[in-house]
């Protein structure tokens, strides 16, 4: 049978039976107490609640930031909340506890040790026991299950808040107890007194002024004469009535009132039994409410509470009454013989201990109790006699004679030793029975086991880290953080020797001791005491200098050194205290604690103070809706406020948004003379949450103006500087709107401080809404004129399916007379649904059986909504989706989801089904159409316009090839478009003619949702790919290309598996700067992208320079060659604003294209050169592949040319599928670039140019076969293919390191992970090869692998290239054999095509793996693993040895078997799997093929030969013999 062994257990499982929000107070967010293990749990199983509609929910909360506040949004709400606290944060938080006393809300608090110490403090308890909340003490396992349960009745009865605590340790030993009893619990509480205060919400101006709120009582004189009164429910109660109705409004707490005898309620002998009267609950109502309970749970369970517990002989002469831990004495005191000084002794405990019933504690005593012994567990003593004690006094004096009033002893209780039990007892009664007892005595000892607490250290969370690796590298030895945790600060507990008063004072003191020290050194520049006259002309330059930090600090250098060679006393004097001749950079470290009025006045007192001190708050609230809408848990905007004395510098700032503005923000503050605040943005859930989440949270707050960043500095106005400068570059334009709008919103504010929550939320939505009405509006105007039944068609589309269906059927419709409106669900205002007369729905399926981005809202709200009549409608769905997707038969129910579950909620509603759901299914003949065409004919029938005739003939629709064909030689209109500032897109066309020139267009999909939600277009922007033969570039060039991504994009680069640079973020109206910037460069974008020949890859060769050269020199003839001649380019990116001239080397001719024509290619084409013995370049994977063949001088002869590679497939569709180039024979270099030319012109020529899916030559190859089309580009040459060369690959991966040429020329190949070039707080990357360049040294090869090799560096140049390497951490490689072999296409945020994380997620992937790896050897084992968001084969997923391709968020296929050189396609060996199975899988993979591989074995051929999956021999037979079949089962 069930039990529970734990009071934290024991009191959850209560608290969640009977509440609807549990806040636990926890040390982190990552760090769970025992009451959130619990609740969380609960949540988790979907256990139900007594009191919740559903789960209660759960908000966790830090212990320092102001936890109480969570508490009054829900209570004001009507729900019922529990908070689980420790004992150490109660005392702060009495400005709250005497208002959310008059709540029902629940406290259990775990009485907590001091530091250090083993034993409970009952200090907290006491010092708060005047705050008008009722306090329940339990002291077993078993009476804090009782006492929680009776808690939460009483606070529903009352309507008051209870305070439940109970000391942990007391109950270690007990023996485990039976679960709780739903029924008893539905005994005890008032479930319907529950329900009434659900109902009610209470209005509230904030939590700074009184909001009235009262927990009263109702009473007639008949009630009254029978001694009952019954709880009104809560709702606020106006003051000047309680004071004329309530006896005793402020009873609760107050010792001396409630200690008097007979104080039962009087009521007017004017009242008639039919008088209602309305007062405050009194002390005795909450004891006749908590007797009343009591009396139901003995009869429920035969368990009885009292008030005060009293134990032991009816005849006791002496008593013990405990305020403390009670488990060391209550055993002891059983088993007492007699004649010991404690046998036949009463024990006393206050059960009820808030309100303290002075009477009823009379009555527990027996009268023959002479003396008592009052012992109170409190530590910090403020007055001479202890609060129980004067209690007991108080109690016992008012309501007895002075003559028969008992002794009363009071003893201070520390920490008893087990073993010193009897001991102790002996001398509380020997002083109890002592003619002159000692009052205070101390018993037990006062430091207890020597231990640290281990609940609530302070400890900086992990994600913060980035803050202080920053500060470290930008100040070094001159930093000197006053309150960093892990200083030593004797005598002060680590609590308060991190807060801003402690740290500031420590400040002070440190820059008065410097102060003292510069006037020391001043003097002693006067004196001759030194051996030489050298110190002395140094000591006072340095004195000269000493306030200004750059001067001071080299200087003191100097003056060490000649100190120390002085030898004099009074250079050992100075020399003891060196350090001080540096000028250290103040810091104070804080967290959004600090925000808070509780943690707020350390930054007060820096402020006012005009001290030079700087202060980091980093701020970690992460931006949700939520939050936001709760304006009791509002912060201070500490930018603000700063900024508002004037004399601080102030900035607010994002590491994870611009690393670069953090370095800006922390130099400046440094040089400020003065305050200076530092405001930073680090948004997490948990202190341990992946740097994925944070970024996330960061893009959105950032972007959406929740967190701008700027810097303020009031010394620039000496310099004509504004003070204010704005560094959220997507947000100027948008916040001049804002500040307009704020100003006006910021006078409603103050005039109506109610309503400021409201106003700041509901802007966006409101927009939003607006925007739908307006759109509605228009096209109901646009209808007015025409006749015919309407028809409203909406839709839900991610990749344009569902959208371009419902356009065609729109027209189709407008074609039979119908009076259509077509709009994304999303875009139509719900409310206007009832109206409508026939409703179509279309929708596709996202992710697992989710609505598309544009149909989820419109989904929340049909689902969520109970009251909407749909009974005047009529409506049809048809949904699009694939039957294989999800192979598992449990996944089966994702197939369509949205579309079916569209169709079933209408008809719940009353809608009336125009015809059954139709079903498009991708793995169909015609895809999806199949269905399609089935369905619209009895949608046109059931509307009664199916025999319409004379319906003309519908245009076809426009393809890639009529955009090419129209767009004037790749124009089409995108100049006109780049001058259009209304939006930051370009037109549909556009979009696919600007590929051609190297430019795709992009939006954020992690701010996609956010920005939607506040009415605004998704955050477009910019990708560029350059043209970069080979992949080499001069130290200018990259010096260029750092500037463009630092100055246009993001401030980030991306070397590609393509060998080039990619920039991303870059917006519309910096994209023609940027390609000009490129071009200016000696580069360019041209055919970087787009239906033409693209890069030219080739292998880096660091061992062979002359060789390299030679293929490099091959590879740029083959790209010039094969470049389009269009001039489009120049013309719009290129040319002066007089349009005279063009700023590239050589001017284009005409617009002709001999090589490809007005419609270019049909598809993409690859070319790529490996070097044996290394594939470096995937050689495999390409149209075509060139393998370098070498003479016997070792340099290059001619090449083996390989055709039909490519990666590119759809998931599910196995008419596509990648390749691997076929051998088609030898070819010498000089003419390889006609050969290429050739090849391409075939595929042009054959290529399929009505299915873009099977567009690529690697089916044009396939359909014609191998020899047909070799034979077809012989034919175009003139001469046949030799049989191809000998030649050997051993690897496909980088070799890392440094190594030698020749010529003796250096290389060095650095570990670019996933090819991302970017500042972090850990590594400086982008700093540190941007110096490396501006030493032009060398040559930067960019690896087909996404890293990078500096080449060609001389012998003399070797030591500084290596210690600007070992200064920035570039020399390290460090790196486990996985993570060095791993690839990772860009994938979310930009990629459109992404359908799972990609670049930021294989990094944590492979950490999970690197201790598996390490515990079997095989760390340093190159295992090829690589990861892409789609199918499309970025990063070539399909030769790796085990690789990972995105299906849906977190999820992913699984593919096993490639070849270690490239040369075989994997095969899928799971199928949409997420990590918790990826982990599952390959760890014991990896020990398997630790124990059991061969001598040289690969991990790709290990998994074919243990039979794990099979190989593919061909692009054909990839989805042959998979290792999991797609089940077609329902």
């Amino acid at each position: 049978m069930a039990s529970i062994s734990s009071v934290p257990e024991a009191v959850a499982r209560v608290a969640y039976q009977a509440s609807d929000v549990l806040i636990p107070i926890q040390p982190a967010l990552s760090t769970d107490t025992d009451f959130s293990t619990h609740w969380k749990s609960a949540a988790a199983k979907k256990t139900a609640s007594l009191i919740a509609k559903g789960t209660p929910e759960i908000l966790p909360v830090r212990h320092n930031v102001d936890p109480f506040l969570s508490a009054y949004q829900p209570l004001r709400a009507g729900k019922l909340v529990a908070v689980a606290a420790p004992s150490s944060i109660l005392v702060a938080s009495v400005p709250h506890l005497y208002k959310l006393a008059q709540y029902p809300i629940v406290i259990h608090v775990t009485l907590e040790p001091r530091e250090y110490s083993d034993y409970s403090d009952y200090s907290e308890i006491t010092a708060i026991r005047q705050c008008g909340f009722t306090f329940l003490q339990s002291e077993t396992l078993q009476e804090a299950q009782d006492i929680a349960l009776s808690a939460h009745a009483l606070a529903i009865k009352s309507g008051k808040g209870v305070i439940h605590f109970f000391d942990i340790g007391n109950s270690s030993y007990d023996y485990p107890i039976k679960l709780e009893s739903r029924e008893v619990i539905r005994g005890l509480i008032d479930v319907d007194a529950a329900r009434a205060y659900q109902s009610t919400s209470i209005d509230s101006k904030g939590i700074y002024a009184d909001d009235g709120r009262q927990a009263t009582v109702t009473e007639s004189g008949l009630s009254l004469h029978n001694g009952r009164s019954q709880v009104d429910l809560p709702s606020p109660t106006d003051r000047s009535q309680s004071k004329a109705t309530s006896r005793d409004a402020s009873s609760v707490g107050s010792p001396i009132r409630e200690n008097s005898v007979g104080s039962t309620p009087t009521v007017s002998s004017a009242s008639s039994v039919s008088e209602v009267i309305r007062r405050a609950v009194s002390s005795e109502d909450i004891f006749d409410f908590i007797t009343e309970i009591w009396a139901n749970f003995s009869t429920a369970t035969g368990r009885s509470y009292q008030a005060f517990d009293y134990t032991g002989p009816e005849n006791a002469n002496s008593a013990l009454f405990i305020f403390g831990s009670t488990g060391v004495f209550v055993d002891e005191i059983e088993k007492a013989r007699v004649g010991t000084e404690y046998a036949g002794i009463g024990l006393i405990t206050a059960r009820l201990y808030r309100p303290w019933l002075g009477q009823k504690f009379g009555e527990t005593l027996p009268p023959t109790v002479k003396r008592i012994a009052v012992l109170e567990q409190i530590r910090r003593k403020t007055t001479k006699w202890g609060p129980v004690l004067l209690d007991i006094l108080m109690s016992l004096k008012t309501g007895q004679q002075v003559g028969d009033t008992p002794t009363i002893v009071g003893h201070q209780l520390r920490y008893i030793e087990p073993a010193t039990v009897r001991q102790a007892l002996r001398g509380i009664f020997q002083n109890l029975r002592s003619p002159s007892p000692i009052q205070n005595l101390e018993i037990g000892s006062s430091r207890g086991p020597q231990k640290p607490l281990t609940g609530y250290t302070l400890e900086q969370p992990k994600v913060e880290s980035a803050y202080m690796k920053i500060l470290d590298q930008v100040f070094g030895e001159r930093l000197y953080v006053a309150n960093r945790l892990d200083a030593p600060h004797a005598g002060v507990s680590a609590t308060v020797a991190s807060s801003p008063e402690y740290g500031f004072g420590s400040l002070l003191a440190r820059s008065e001791h410097r102060e003292k020290f510069i006037g020391e050194v001043a003097e002693a520049a006067k004196t001759q005491d030194f051996t030489t006259e050298t110190p002395q002309s140094w000591l006072s330059k340095w004195t000269l200098n000493a306030k200004d930090t750059k001067r001071a600090n080299s200087l003191a250098l100097e003056v060490i050194a000649r100190l120390s060679t002085d030898g004099s006393p009074l250079a050992s004097k100075l020399l003891s205290l060196k350090s001080l001749f540096f000028k250290e950079s103040y810091w104070l470290i804080g967290s959004d604690a600090w925000s808070y009025d509780l943690g707020n006045s350390g930054v007060h007192h820096v402020l006012a103070s005009g001290a030079n001190v700087n202060m980091l708050i980093i701020d970690s609230q992460p931006y949700s809706e939520r939050t936001i809408a709760d304006a009791t848990r509002r912060k201070k905007d500490i930018g603000l406020y700063a900024m508002n004395y004037g004399n601080a510098y102030v900035a607010s700032v994002a590491v994870y948004s611009s690393y670069t503005q953090v370095l800006e923000a922390m130099i400046e503050a440094d040089q400020f003379d003065g305050p200076s605040v530092i405001v930073a943005y680090l948004p997490y859930n948990k202190e341990d949450e992946s740097p994925l989440t944070v970024l996330q949270e960061t893009k959105k707050a950032v972007d959406l103006g929740y967190w701008p960043l700027y810097r303020w500095n009031p010394d620039n106005e000496d310099g004509g500087l504004p003070n204010f400068q704005l560094d959220s570059e997507r947000i100027k334009k948008e916040l001049e709107e804002f500040l307009k709008r704020d100003n006006h919103l910021s006078q409603l504010m103050r005039r109506h401080p109610e309503f400021s929550a409201n106003l700041s939320e509901s802007y966006g939505s409101e927009i939003r809404t607006l925007q739908k009405r307006a759109a509605k509006n228009a096209y109901d105007t646009l209808l007015e004129g025409l006749y015919g039944a309407p028809m409203t068609i909406l839709f839900a589309s991610d990749n344009g399916n569902a959208e371009s269906l419902a356009k065609r059927l729109g027209n189709r419709g407008k074609a039979r007379g119908l009076k259509t409106v077509v709009m994304a669900m999303d875009d139509y205002p719900l409310e206007d649904l009832s109206g409508e007369e026939n409703v179509v729905l279309m929708s596709s399926t996202a992710g697992q059986g989710e609505f598309p981005q544009n149909g989820r809202t419109f989904w929340d709200g049909i689902k969520e909504a109970g009251d909407i009549d749909l009974s005047n409608i009529k409506f049809a769905v048809f949904a699009l989706g694939d039957s294989h997707y999800w192979p598992r038969k449990e996944d089966k129910i994702y197939y369509n989801k949205p579309g079916k579950d569209l169709d079933a909620r209408i008809a719940v509603l009353g809608g009336k089904r125009l015809t059954d759901c139709g079903l498009g299914d991708d793995q169909d003949p015609d895809s999806y159409q199949t269905g399609y065409q089935d369905w619209e004919p009895k949608l046109w029938q059931a509307l009664g316009v199916d025999k319409v005739e004379g319906l003309p003939e519908e245009p076809p629709p426009i393809t890639n090839e009529d955009i090419k064909i129209q767009s004037n030689f790749l124009r089409g209109t995108i100049a006109e478009g780049l001058k259009d500032t209304s939006t930051g897109a370009i037109a549909a066309s556009d979009q696919q003619l600007t590929k051609f020139h190297g430019t795709y267009m992009q939006d954020d999909r992690d701010l996609r949702d956010e920005r939607k939600a506040q009415g605004l277009e998704p955050a477009y922007s910019f990708m560029i790919r350059c043209r970069l033969n080979g992949g080499v570039a001069t130290p200018s060039q990259w010096l260029q290309m750092d500037e463009i991504a630092s100055s246009l994009g993001n401030q980030t680069m991306k070397l590609t598996t393509r060998q080039t640079f990619q920039f991303h973020g870059v917006v519309k109206g910096k994209l023609k700067p940027a390609m000009r910037a490129i071009n200016k460069a000696l580069m360019t974008t041209i055919a970087a992208c787009g239906d033409v020949n693209r890069n030219v890859m080739v292998s880096t060769l660091p061992m062979k320079s002359a060789y390299h050269r030679d293929v490099h020199q091959v590879s740029a003839k083959i790209s010039d060659h094969l470049l389009p001649s269009t001039t489009a380019y120049h013309e719009i990116w290129l040319k002066d604003e007089d349009d005279n001239k063009t700023q590239i080397a050589g001017n284009a001719l005409a617009d002709q294209e001999p090589l490809y024509g007005p419609t270019y290619l049909p598809r993409k084409f690859k070319i790529t050169i490996a070097i044996p013995p290394h594939n470096d370049t995937d050689v495999y994977a390409h149209d075509v592949g060139l393998i370098a063949i070498q003479n016997s001088e070792g340099r290059l002869e001619g090449f083996n040319v390989l055709v039909g590679g490519g990666m590119g497939v759809t998931h599910n569709n196995k008419k596509t599928y990648p390749r691997t180039g076929s051998m088609f024979g030898y070819a010498p270099a000089d003419k390889i670039h006609v050969v290429c030319e050739k090849i391409m012109l075939v595929q042009r020529d054959h290529g399929d140019r009505k299915n873009r899916k099977h567009a690529r030559l690697k089916y044009t190859i396939d359909d014609m076969g191998v020899e047909v089309y070799k034979g077809k580009v012989e034919e175009l040459l003139g001469f046949e293919f030799a049989s191809p060369k000998p030649f050997a690959f051993k690897s496909n991966i980088d070799t890392f390191g440094w190594q030698k040429d020749e010529f003796s020329l250096n290389h060095f190949t650095f570990f670019i992970e996933n090819g991302r070039i970017e500042d972090t707080a850990d590594f400086p990357m982008k700093t540190g090869l941007r110096e490396i360049a501006k030493t032009d040294k060398g040559e930067f090869r960019l690896t087909g692998n996404q890293h990078l090799c500096l080449s060609n560096v001389h012998n003399s140049d070797l030591e500084q290239i290596k210690s600007l390497m070992k200064q920035y951490k570039l020399d390290n490689v460090q790196f486990s054999g996985l993570r060095l072999s791993s690839s990772a296409c860009v994938a979310f945020p930009t990629c459109g095509l992404a359908m799972a994380e990609s670049e930021r997620y294989l990094p944590e992937l492979i950490t999970k793996l690197e201790s598996c790896l390490e515990e079997n050897g095989l760390s340093q084992d190159s295992i090829v693993m690589r990861m892409t968001g789609c199918p499309n084969g970025c990063a070539r997923p399909w030769l790796a040895e085990v690789a990972f391709v995105g299906k849906a968020y977190s999820t992913y296929n699984m593919y096993l078997g490639g070849g270690y050189h490239g040369q075989r396609l994997n095969k899928l060996y799971r199928a949409s799997i997420q990590e918790e199975e990826i982990l599952g899988i390959m760890k014991p993979l990896l020990k398997r093929y630790a124990l059991e591989r061969h001598d040289g074995e690969h991990f790709g051929d290990f998994v074919i030969r243990i039979g794990m999956i099979k190989p593919t021999t061909e692009g054909k037979t990839f989805h042959d013999d998979v290792a999991e079949e797609e089940s077609d089962g329902e």
